[in-house]
């Protein structure tokens, strides 16, 4: 999962970017980079967060009106800065991109992409793919007389290439800015309009909370299948390709995204609310009475609350977060998930002593935050600790860009609730329910393969194999 903006400006954007990129920081902490075009590319790349890889100096570096930028998670490749984000080439034209999500098909495209085009790609990178995939079918037709016919067919013919989830987006030097989401707009994109005294700017993010800030008005998602191309006059111009069965992924809703943002046409604080009302009715079911409800801060938050007004018991915070340390789920190790756990939180004596308290967090994934929070909680003096997820048991890999993509690391994989429990220390384990979740998506159509194991897209055991060889590799 990472976080990806593109704006289309009439003055200089290299502000707006940096800044921007901040306000989707907890879409990534491993690497930042923005890739500006005045006649030239002007590239800055670095590792950590964005406050690290930027200084006052580099907004005078990064020159020009066009501009995108980028924050990593890396789930899969390396955490190098040789696979960072934004990638360019020169040409045909001057490409540049960046992207949020991940290509299943990632060994087909990179043996195509050398044997039918003779491009060596080699750098673990996903965006390399679809960057050098995108090139190869511009380099296909008249580059003189390019027509909006011809750039949305070779997006569509990149998209029939490319397998997995991807919302890109492309410079193309002195034509304009491109977007386009794969066929079944499995992650989000937003686009927003700014007016100014010189004419209307546009902007491209992950999340609609970026285009707020930065003071643009939000037009709508970059749906499934949908590409916009923002030519160099700053028309706007839409082009609906391949699309199959719509499957946005529900894990933004429950972890990724900021609590005010808005996703598919829904407020993503209203949609966790909502999750922890129902998770209300599954701890009635199991005849537990926790005498306080605490979150797991800060992304319990709006789950607990919720879920205590529903079942009438206090709502306490019984956890005290450092807000200077980063999010323990998008850390590469389980030992540094471990360790920051115990960093960043710190139990609440007065909530906690003597009472049997119920911990509220958005998933249980590998088990490691869990374990530590039972072991905080216990040694606060909590009579019993009961464990309740906003998710229900993740049980397959994600291969769509969530850190979590062999069996290996899901602790609930080909094990049973009470199995979870006895791993975790706790008295108790809830998880909320598969059939309660779907009943509040239908009709959005999400994604929850990583619960249910069915994916949207072709994902065969050779597929899994692969990306987890990838990432082994990665890890040595």
């Amino acid at each position: 999962m990472c976080g990806v903006l593109g704006i289309w400006g009439r003055s200089e954007v290299a502000a707006d970017l940096i800044f921007g990129l901040t306000t989707l920081q907890h879409r990534g902490q491993d690497a930042a980079g923005a890739i500006t075009f005045d006649g030239s590319f002007h590239v800055k790349i670095g590792r950590g967060l964005v406050s690290r890889v930027f200084e006052d100096r580099h907004q005078e570096r990064l020159r020009g009106t066009w501009g995108l930028g980028h924050v990593r998670y890396a789930t899969m490749g390396s955490t190098d800065v040789e696979d960072a984000q934004p990638v360019h080439v020169n040409y045909p034209y001057g490409l540049a991109m960046v992207h949020n999500g991940n290509v299943v098909n990632f060994a087909e495209v990179r043996e195509n992409l050398y044997t039918e085009h003779h491009r060596l790609v080699d750098t673990s990178n996903d965006v390399a793919l679809i960057l050098y995939t995108f090139a190869a079918a511009l380099e296909q037709r008249d580059l003189r007389a390019l027509t909006f016919d011809d750039l949305f067919s070779c997006v569509d013919a990149t998209r029939r290439a490319i397998h997995g989830a991807y919302a890109v987006i492309c410079l193309i030097a002195g034509r304009g800015l491109l977007a386009f989401s794969d066929p079944h707009g499995i992650r989000p994109m937003v686009l927003g309009v700014r007016q100014t005294p010189k004419g209307p700017e546009y902007a491209i993010a992950s999340e609609t909370t970026c285009l707020d800030y930065l003071g643009f008005r939000v037009e709508g998602d970059i749906g499934a299948g949908e590409a916009v191309f923002i030519d160099a006059t700053g028309t706007v111009h839409r082009h609906q390709g391949p699309r199959e069965k719509p499957a946005f992924c529900v894990f933004e809703y429950i972890y990724f995204a900021r609590e005010d943002s808005v996703l598919q046409g829904r407020v993503v604080a209203a949609e966790r609310e909502r999750m922890g009302r129902a998770l209300a009715d599954v701890v009635r079911r199991a005849g537990l009475r926790p005498d306080v409800v605490i979150d797991v801060p800060a992304s319990g938050f709006l789950f607990a609350s919720s879920m205590a007004q529903a079942l009438g018991i206090p709502f306490r915070r019984g956890l005290a977060k450092n807000h200077h340390i980063g999010r323990s789920f998008i850390l590469p190790t389980d030992e540094e998930r471990r360790r920051m756990v115990g960093l960043k939180l710190n139990p609440i004596r007065g909530v906690l002593e003597g009472r049997r308290v119920a911990v509220v967090d958005d998933s249980i994934v590998r088990g490691t935050t869990s374990r530590r929070l039972v072991e905080l909680l216990r040694g606060a003096g909590a009579r019993e600790v009961y464990v309740i997820s906003a998710a229900p048991p993740v049980v397959s890999p994600c291969v769509y860009g969530i850190d979590m993509s062999t069996t290996a690391e899901i602790i609930a994989a080909n094990r049973t609730v009470d199995d979870v429990c006895r791993m975790i220390g706790a008295d108790a384990v809830v998880y909320q329910e598969l059939s309660a979740l779907r009943s509040l998506y239908g009709e959005i159509s999400c994604c929850d393969a990583c619960f249910s194991g069915e994916y949207p897209t072709h994902v065969d055991r050779e597929a899994l194999d692969d990306i987890r060889r990838e990432k082994e590799d990665a890890g040595r």
